[in-house]
């Protein structure tokens, strides 16, 4: 997600990030800012961009999360699947 509403780029695989997306900021829990998955993070403003980008308080699992071709898919609903299933997967317990 790009600050100023711009574009991200993943250099290494040369994916952008989807404008109108935000399933990274829905389908993933967000412990460090008590996100439940599937929930709108806080800090997902009205054009689906993550309002702290490239701010110091932006949590680290959220700066370590890149768009790839494998999760971002052909589609938002497609990452939002892909997402949720990584939570489910990775989830403890």
């Amino acid at each position: 997600m790009g600050e100023n509403g711009g574009l991200v780029q993943n250099r290494a695989k040369n994916v952008d990030c989807r404008p109108n997306c935000g399933a990274c900021c829905i389908a993933p829990s967000i412990t460090s800012l008590g996100k439940p998955a599937g929930v709108a993070c806080r800090h997902l403003d009205a054009a689906l961009r993550c309002a702290i980008f490239g701010q110091p308080g932006r949590p680290v699992c959220c700066v370590g999360l890149q768009p790839s071709a494998e999760m971002c898919g052909a589609s938002r609903e497609d990452a939002l699947r892909w997402l949720a299933d990584l939570e489910a997967r990775t989830a403890p317990g």
